[in-house]
């Protein structure tokens, strides 16, 4: 891991997506409010199961590990207002996500922060 091997600290995030209502001609659903509870819990349930995961990894090889877990629409935004928040050094992300129509449409969350941030980005395929 290179995080060991560089004597790193890590810090993973995880972005959730914001509840997204569906508004038709001003006609909203009665339960709409138990509906965004019901989505933010079961995102954040997800979310935290993503990250309990790295964590895990990242204490069996010996490596510091931070987490945070954020809701936002602009996952790229929230990626980097973390990151200089924990004054990382490096973000690191994957280089897979969405394909074909949807990616080009939503744009890749990686391209966006590669694009926008100070920080140094390392892709990882």
């Amino acid at each position: 891991m290179l995080a060991r091997a560089i004597k790193a600290k890590v810090t993973t995030i995880n972005v959730t997506p914001e509840f997204q209502m569906v508004i038709d001609e001003g006609f909203v659903l009665p339960n709409a409010y138990a509906l965004k509870k019901r989505f933010e819990d079961a995102t954040a349930k997800h979310a935290k199961k993503i990250v309990a995961t790295v964590k895990a990894g990242a204490r069996s090889a010996g490596v510091n590990c931070d987490a945070a877990i954020v809701s936002s629409s602009r996952p790229y935004e929230a990626i980097m207002r973390q990151a200089k928040k924990a004054k990382c050094d490096l973000i690191i992300m994957a280089s897979h996500g969405r394909k074909g129509l949807k990616g080009l449409l939503l744009g890749s969350e990686t391209a966006k922060v590669l694009t926008h941030s100070k920080i140094p980005v390392l892709v990882v395929r």
